[in-house]
């Protein structure tokens, strides 16, 4: 063995190198620890059949199941032949089917009355699920009543697989690779976990837990075993993310004390409404957090309307007032146009500094974008770069080396999960000294994401909404299986209209040529209620020329889409705003900051393809002013399928921390941040975000102890060792992200 601790061992040692070479190029599981914890996804049991009737069509399960009847077809004139076998658990029946010579090898093993473990994809032959050419293996085959009662009570675990490596293949190879491990006693197996940590919550040594995790007796050893490997998972991730909060502490920052009677005081004394109990909270945190002398990080989650834009504003003026500047970083060109913008009118002659009719208190608020013209950008530039502009607002613009600042105080990051970190730190590093940094999301994350995503942020949550802010009513228009809803509502878009409102409608699609051919790609992995569909999505371009000549002909109709020029855009969305446009047919560019308090309803067209979170953001466009808002969701899906339930969900609860929790639930640790999560899933095995969040918390405030207690963890090299392998490859990179 020599140095090499066994865990990262090449398998191909123990196993051999077919087996090593198939688990490596198809499940990416390489060392000996990588298939350590490959963990089952679920045990099967004597008496517990999978429920053949729910089997999910396309999918790769394995089945433990009794042969109930097997015969040989014969076709195409007797010149071929198969054999068709039966299962049954109880619940529902599956077909096995195989052709070719060996159909009476199969016959020989497949006796009614048998029962065996079944691996293959799942189709449909006549409406009737069916597994062709499975591998299969027959339990109890040496069949002394004893060899059938010593499999019958064992508890079987099925693990994630493919189909050139089935389950129980996997599960020979752990057996090999058990043997082996307790024939060297588990040596080179480093626990990360401090022993009075572990002894004081009673978890197994690790040795322990994995080999029952693999090998249990009873359903309390699964218990256990999983109690500890969780254990593992998340309090090694908050170990590391605790040492980078203590490291951000002890970087030295500019402490950013606001002087009275200042800008921010000017403001304050302007603002034709009171701030909400909410944001007065959290910005007293944040104002705390910059009169220190190490950087803020903080972040910042409000629901959509919920004034984040506000604190974020009072918190820039504050750091100029300080002698600082202030920069806010927006996803795209739209939001960031649009943010200068609301700023400018917002701040009044106060974002005139310098300027004829401006305020003496006041400061220059500046936009800069990738697509601005070479004269305004030196110019904005130039005012960055001697101090004159207090406030920038930009896209990743902001980040190119040209860029350079008087002396940048605080960054302000809106919809962080669209930034990588190499881009937060490259405007980071523009400061003398680390600016502080705001984060800023109206995707509300459940608590517990944010413990594991955003893990190196202190949090701070808006979620009352400011007076004058009107309900939305939601409603789900089932398109295909009531046409005379869809008429209506284009009848509502015309009252709201006729009525002096203006509307949104909303398509997953643009409609142009390279649009087609995305469609066309993205098409061809459907999924089966896609399939169903067989429809592409709805396009901003066609859906606008038939509103246009149809339902809404005579109203205003302009469309906006990523692809327009951006002068384009914001002209669009500057006769939006003034009210010369009646509806605007647009894809999902409008979702985050785009606020027009006038318009008061929003279509959403196959609202199926949107996710939870993405149509909560899409429904707050509307409601912004003092008229009631309307949201509408049209669907062709029909009743009782999934994506009719997700549309309800978003219908029956305008709180987004509740459909936040729905959105996870549906999809597991799916893409709930987008990039953001992927590191996630490749370091989480056992965890999972939503249902563990009393072992996240705990695991929380014990690496918030440990690290406190021994920074650089010289005294646990173990967890030294653990936390160097959760950081290499790309879950560094995950962790950045945060």
């Amino acid at each position: 063995m020599g140095d090499v601790p066994p865990l990262d061992e090449p398998l191909k040692k123990t196993l051999g190198g077919n087996t090593a070479k198939v688990l490596a190029d198809h499940l990416d599981l390489h060392t000996v620890g990588d298939l350590l914890h490959h963990y089952p996804r679920r045990y099967a049991e004597r008496g517990e059949l999978t429920r053949l009737a729910d089997l999910p069509l396309d999918e790769h399960v394995t089945v433990v199941a009794q042969v109930a009847d097997a015969r040989v077809h014969k076709f195409n004139q007797g010149r071929g032949q198969r054999l068709e076998v039966t299962l049954t658990d109880g619940s529902g029946r599956l077909q096995l089917v195989f052709f070719g010579r060996s159909i009476y090898h199969h016959q020989k093993e497949l006796v009614p009355g048998r029962r065996g473990m079944f691996a293959g994809k799942v189709g449909t032959f006549r409406n009737v699920r069916q597994l062709s050419h499975p591998a299969y293996e027959m339990l109890g085959e040496n069949s002394g009543k004893d060899a059938v009662e010593a499999w019958a009570n064992q508890l079987i675990p099925l693990y994630p697989a493919c189909s050139q490596m089935e389950s129980w293949k996997i599960s020979n190879a752990l057996d090999v690779l058990l043997a082996s491990m307790d024939a060297t006693g588990w040596q080179g197996v480093v626990d990360p976990l401090p022993a009075a940590l572990r002894d004081g919550r009673g978890l197994l040594p690790l040795p322990e837990a994995l080999r029952k995790v693999h090998r249990p007796r009873t359903k309390a050893d699964i218990e256990d075993a999983r109690a500890r490997l969780k254990w593992d998972e998340a309090f090694v991730l908050q170990v590391a993310l605790a040492r980078r909060r203590h490291a951000d502490a002890q970087l030295p920052a500019v402490p950013r004390k606001p002087a009275p009677g200042g800008l921010l005081d000017a403001f304050d004394a302007r603002l034709p409404f009171t701030l909400t109990e909410g944001q007065r909270t959290v910005s007293a945190e944040i104002f705390d957090d910059l009169a220190t002398e190490h950087p803020m990080h903080r972040l910042l989650q409000g629901e959509v309307g919920s004034g984040k834009t506000m604190v974020a504003l009072r918190a820039m003026l504050a750091v100029v007032d300080a002698g600082g500047q202030a920069a806010m970083l927006a996803p795209t060109e739209v939001l960031a146009q649009q943010h200068h913008r609301s700023i400018t009118e917002m701040m009044g002659d106060l974002a005139e500094g310098g300027l004829l009719g401006g305020s003496d208190l006041g400061t220059k608020v500046v936009l800069l974008t990738g697509s601005m013209g070479a004269a305004a950008r030196r110019r904005a530039l130039l005012e960055l770069a001697t101090g004159e502009a207090g406030v920038v607002v930009g896209t990743h613009a902001l980040i190119e080396d040209k860029v350079q600042f008087h002396d940048l105080g605080l960054v302000v990051v809106d919809e962080q999960h669209r930034f990588g970190v190499e881009q937060r730190d490259a405007l980071r590093s523009k400061g003398k000294q680390p600016p502080h940094l705001l984060v800023m999301t109206a995707t509300p994350i459940p608590r517990t994401v944010a413990m594991t995503v955003f893990g190196d942020l202190e949090t701070s949550v808006l979620d009352q909404l400011p007076a004058g802010r009107s309900p939305i009513a939601t409603h789900v228009v089932p398109a295909r299986d009531k046409p005379h809803f869809l008429a209506r509502a284009w009848e509502r878009v015309r009252e709201e209209v006729a009525g002096g409102h203006q509307a949104y409608v909303v398509c997953p699609r643009i409609g142009d040529e390279e649009d087609q051919k995305a469609a066309g790609r993205k098409n061809a992995q459907a999924s089966p209620e896609d399939e169903a569909e067989k429809r592409p999505p709805l396009a901003v371009l066609d859906v606008a020329a038939q509103l246009a000549d149809g339902p809404l002909a005579g109203l205003r109709v302009a469309v906006l889409h990523g692809r327009m020029h951006p002068d384009e855009k914001d002209d669009v969305m500057r006769r939006f705003g003034a009210g010369e446009l009646d509806v605007l047919v647009a894809t999902t560019v409008i979702e985050v900051g785009v606020n027009v308090p006038n318009a008061t309803v929003m279509v959403i067209m196959d609202a199926d393809r949107f996710g939870v979170s993405q149509l909560h953001q899409l429904r707050g466009r509307v409601g912004r002013g003092s008229a009631p808002g309307l949201c509408l969701l049209v669907s062709e899906m029909p009743e009782g399928s999934p994506a009719r339930a997700r549309l309800g969900a978003v219908a029956a609860t305008l709180d987004g921390f509740e459909l936040s929790r729905i959105d996870l639930e549906q999809r597991r640790e799916g893409d709930v941040l987008g990039q953001a999560q992927s590191g996630v899933r490749s370091s989480l095995r056992m965890l999972t975000v939503i249902d563990d969040e009393e072992v996240i918390a705990a695991a929380r405030e014990e690496a918030a102890a440990v690290v406190a207690a021994d920074p650089e963890l010289a005294g646990l090299p173990e967890l030294r060792t653990a936390l160097d392998a959760l950081l290499d490859q790309e879950r560094e990179r995950f962790l950045e992200k945060g």
